[in-house]
């Protein structure tokens, strides 16, 4: 029985989480940072890594307990290698490698983007080959997945990525953070036709993305408004917002599945968790005969269950790294099978 600790620390969540290869996630576990990172409207990194201090060993302590479990009835530990804030990534990788050190076990590292796609493995096996959409905050791009470990991605942005474009036309609105969420709650109420931002690279045949214009438009738009904004001002814009952004999501999603001939599309990141896009992945995806399960919206954002996960694909192919492994805030995910 194969029992893999999971560490996830790349922004501003700390999660642990036990994968088993009988179970499945046994239990993941999340202490969020929202409350403290709320007055500045984003997150401070500094800050971040000081909450992932004192927050993490509690955490695994608190899961060995309710598991009844110690570390040397582990069969290795994951962590997050990178992307991500470099000071909360080495709160998280110095950890895993002192418990490792300590108890013995395999230290696998792993890419967060990784994780994010591996997620949709959690309630039930990947169809494969796929064209994963990544989507969150930091990340913005289309990888073609023939089997775990083999990846290849095809684009990304050239500026900012889309959750950064729902959180900062959140801002924009006086929303609370984080942004995204509540523009998906906001835009339910939103009426079509009042405004129409751009589709950056709509009409572009590259696998790219743009989303540094859309926010002028949304700037532009909202400092047209009267103050304090209404609510029907709020969800019109919020509407339109997320109708440009998926838009966009969608189109290059399934211009990539056409031309890869792959049997199924998947979302990965935060911005998986947006209904609308959800419900237009799902639309396509019955127009063209591809699997589509989209994943569990406990794991879109951040979270140790998929990477618990992931290094168990690694340990199961007899993969791992030694203590001189580094964490790193950029890096493209590449293969490793």
């Amino acid at each position: 029985m194969v029992k893999v600790l999971g560490i996830e620390t790349s922004c501003d969540d700390t999660s642990v989480a036990l994968f088993d290869d009988n179970q499945g996630v046994v239990e993941n576990l999340v202490s969020s940072q929202v409350e403290l990172h709320d007055h500045f409207g984003g997150v401070v990194p500094e800050l971040a890594s000081r909450a992932h201090l004192v927050n993490l060993l509690p955490l695994v302590d608190i899961l060995l307990q309710r598991q009844k479990l110690t570390l040397g009835d582990l069969s290795g530990i994951a962590v997050t290698a990178g992307p991500g804030l470099i000071g909360a990534l080495l709160v998280g990788l110095s950890t895993a490698k002192a418990l490792c050190f300590a108890a013995r076990l395999p230290l696998v590292g792993i890419h967060h983007i990784e994780g994010h796609i591996l997620a949709n493995a959690l309630v039930e096996p990947m169809v494969l080959p796929a064209m994963v959409l990544v989507v969150s905050g930091g990340h913005t791009e289309v990888i073609h997945m023939t089997e775990v470990g083999r990846y290849d991605r095809l684009g990304g942005t050239l500026d900012d990525a889309a959750g950064e474009a729902f959180d900062k036309s959140a801002k924009l609105l006086g929303l609370a953070y984080p942004g995204g969420p509540e523009m998906d709650r906001r835009a339910e109420q939103g009426q079509p036709g009042r405004y129409h931002f751009p589709r950056p690279l709509l009409q572009d045949s590259r696998c790219l993305f743009s989303f540094s214009g859309l926010k002028t438009a949304v700037r532009l738009a909202v400092e047209k408004l009267s103050q304090p904004f209404g609510e029907q001002d709020i969800a019109d814009v919020a509407y339109e917002v997320q109708e440009a952004i998926t838009d966009v999501l969608v189109d290059r999603l399934f211009r990539a599945a056409r031309e890869r001939d792959v049997r199924a599309v998947y979302l990965a990141g935060g911005v998986a968790a947006n209904r609308r896009l959800r419900q237009r992945t799902a639309v396509e995806a019955e127009r063209w005969q591809l699997h589509f399960l989209p994943p569990d919206p406990e794991f879109c954002t951040d979270n140790a269950a998929m990477i618990a996960y992931a290094g168990w694909c690694h340990l199961q192919a007899g993969r791992q790294d030694d203590h001189r492994l580094d964490s790193f805030a950029r890096g493209a995910i590449t293969s490793w099978r």
